[in-house]
């Protein structure tokens, strides 16, 4: 009788099960395995446990140095390889607390004026107009607003569920009054592809964690369906299964850049703006910290209060020079120059 070996999985096999065990999203899982991939090439296909705190310090001096990465790249990579040698490799060494850590740097978020807003806006149409005003008008990140499914949205109450939002959190938004029926007139669109998925045959959308198991229909229903869904169906990278999905925040993102240069606005915005822009401009009309704190799911308050230092510096205190100039008394003009001047 013969016995059958089977190999033992590939190191990124065993890094995306650790990350899906641990419900990582599937863009940490992505970033986690790229920076995984880049550290073994970087050292010519070492396995990472023949390496160890230089390898490691070798590869983010590269990072810093070399490619010049961000300190938030930088300590994403380095998020990466602990999660390899810790949860994976299961190598929990002493010269994992001596690693250097990259310096945060905490910036000013890039905020639109009213104007630019409704400059950008005129710039859009159709779902990637009502998904930009849905941002601005709750403060809810892209992916929230794109994983947003039919029964999370009370028109009763005005108001809008985020689930499972960074942190692993719920919290409640607002629904804007000036968004309802257009709302409920996207959402009837919306229906019509269920609709015609469900005639077609077309598996259910994705469910989170193991409801597909406990609730087998529930990914059919009109309750879970996205109110953002893809207009063409997509295959899971994940399961494999071929489904509709919902938008993708690389095309929102595309679309609404070119509103944004249409409309004239340098500034480095991104769909984050209108989340930062809800924040600040909620704080100019005299709302409470903590409520926006709340709107806008921050667990410390402090993370909120940056957007204070947006409107000291955008409004607060005038410039001296302002202050000089106005004291200046208006220049002398001549009778030659009076004739000169056009009527």
């Amino acid at each position: 009788m013969t016995s059958l070996t089977t190999s033992p999985p590939k190191l990124l096999d065993q890094l995306r099960s650790a990350a899906r065990y641990r419900h990582f999203a599937l863009a940490t899982e992505k970033a986690y395995a790229h920076w995984v991939r880049a550290y073994v090439r970087f050292h010519g296909l070492r396995h990472p446990r023949e390496m160890g705190a230089p390898e490691v310090e070798a590869f983010l001096t590269h990072l810093a140095e070399v490619r010049q990465v961000s300190p938030s790249t930088h300590k994403q990579a380095l998020a990466a390889l602990l999660f390899l040698y810790r949860e994976v490799l299961k190598m929990d060494l002493p010269w994992m607390a001596e690693v250097g850590r990259p310096r945060a740097v905490r910036r000013l978020p890039v905020v639109l004026t009213t104007d630019e807003l409704q400059r950008t806006l005129a710039g859009l149409e159709g779902s990637p107009l009502l998904l930009a005003q849905l941002l601005y008008g709750t403060g809810m990140r892209v992916m929230e607003g794109l994983r947003l499914r039919v029964k999370d949205v009370d028109f009763d109450h005005g108001a809008i569920v985020v689930r499972e939002a960074k942190g692993g959190k719920d919290r409640v938004v607002m629904l804007p009054v000036t968004l309802r029926e257009p709302l409920r007139l996207h959402m009837a669109r919306a229906h019509a592809l269920w609709a015609q998925d469900r005639a077609d045959g077309v598996p259910g959308v994705e469910l989170p964690h193991a409801l597909a198991a406990k609730y087998p229909r529930a990914g059919e229903s009109w309750a879970w369906f996205w109110v953002f869904p893809q207009a063409v169906l997509s295959t899971d990278p994940r399961s494999g299964v071929r489904r509709r999905h919902h938008g993708y925040a690389d095309t929102f993102r595309r679309q609404l850049n070119r509103a944004m240069r249409a409309a004239g606005i340098t500034k480095p915005a991104s769909p984050h703006t209108l989340r930062h822009s809800f924040a600040t401009h909620l704080l100019q009309r005299g709302a409470d910290i903590r409520t926006v704190q709340e709107l806008l799911g921050h667990a410390d308050v402090s993370t909120t209060m940056v957007y204070t230092h947006v409107l000291k510096v955008a409004g607060g205190v005038p410039s001296p020079l302002d202050t000089l100039m106005d004291s200046r008394p208006p220049p002398a003009v001549t009778v030659q120059q009076l004739n000169e001047m056009p009527l």
